[in-house]
C-alpha cells in the first residue's frame, strides 16, 4: 500500500517517492516471469487531481525463464511503464461512468481504482504492466539456432553439427519397390536378349 495523505488534494500537487517491494507470485507468463520474492524496484509520480491521484510510475525487475527455441535457462531484466487514476471514494458521481446498460462500458468501470483511507493498492496495476511487457517468444540470444530436429543437441553448442542423409521409414518401403522393379526390369530385358540370340542361332 502506498500513501497520499502528505500529497493532499489541491489539483497539481506533486510528489515523487521510490521503493523496493518483494514480487508477488504468478508475475509473469508460462515461459518467463518475476520470481515470486524479487526484488522490484519502483519509482513512482504522484499527482493530485480533482477526481483522485493520478499515478505514473516505471518498475524495474529481474525475470527468470527459459528459452523457446533450445529450453535453456535464462534471465533477463524488465522495465514497465505504467499511469493509473486512483479516484477518491468520495469522488462527485459526475465524474464516474453513469451505468448504460452497455456491458463493455459496465467492464470498463468495473476495472476503476479507488482510494482507500488515503492508500492505494499498486499490485493488480504492476501486474498488468509488468505482464504486458514480457516478451512472448524469449531467447537465450539473438539469433538461437534452436535444437537439432533429430536428436535434440542444442546447435548453438555446435554449429557443425548434422546427421548422414536419413531415409525417411515412410519412403523405404516405396524405395524397397522400386528397387525391386528394376531388378526384374533387368531380368527381362536379359531374357529378351538371350531369346534373341538363341533364334539368331538357330
Amino acid at each position: 500500500m502506498f500513501d497520499t495523505r502528505e500529497l493532499g488534494r489541491r489539483p497539481g500537487a506533486l510528489k515523487r517517492l521510490s521503493r523496493t517491494v518483494e514480487a508477488p507470485g504468478n508475475l509473469g507468463i508460462e515461459v518467463i516471469g518475476v520470481p515470486r520474492g524479487a526484488e522490484v524496484e519502483i519509482d513512482l509520480r504522484l499527482e493530485a487531481v480533482m477526481e483522485g491521484v493520478l499515478v505514473t510510475g516505471t518498475g524495474r525487475a529481474p525475470l527468470k525463464g527459459e528459452c523457446v527455441r533450445c529450453l535453456e535457462p535464462l534471465e533477463q531484466q524488465c522495465e514497465a511503464e505504467f499511469q493509473e487514476l486512483f479516484s477518491y471514494p468520495d469522488a462527485d458521481d459526475r465524474s464516474r461512468p453513469a451505468d448504460t446498460g452497455d456491458d463493455a462500458e459496465d467492464e470498463d468501470a468495473e476495472e476503476m481504482f479507488f482510494l482507500e483511507n488515503d492508500l492505494f493498492d499498486l499490485e493488480p496495476v504492476l501486474r498488468d504492466a509488468v505482464v504486458l511487457s514480457l516478451p512472448m517468444q524469449p531467447v537465450c540470444q539473438e539469433g538461437c539456432p534452436g535444437l537439432c530436429a533429430e536428436c535434440g543437441a542444442r546447435l548453438a553448442d555446435d554449429p557443425d553439427h548434422h546427421h548422414e542423409d536419413a531415409v525417411d521409414i515412410r519412403w523405404a518401403a516405396l524405395q524397397g519397390l522400386a528397387g525391386t522393379i528394376r531388378d526384374g526390369e533387368k531380368d527381362d530385358h536379359d531374357g529378351v536378349v538371350r531369346d534373341v540370340d538363341e533364334k539368331q542361332e538357330k
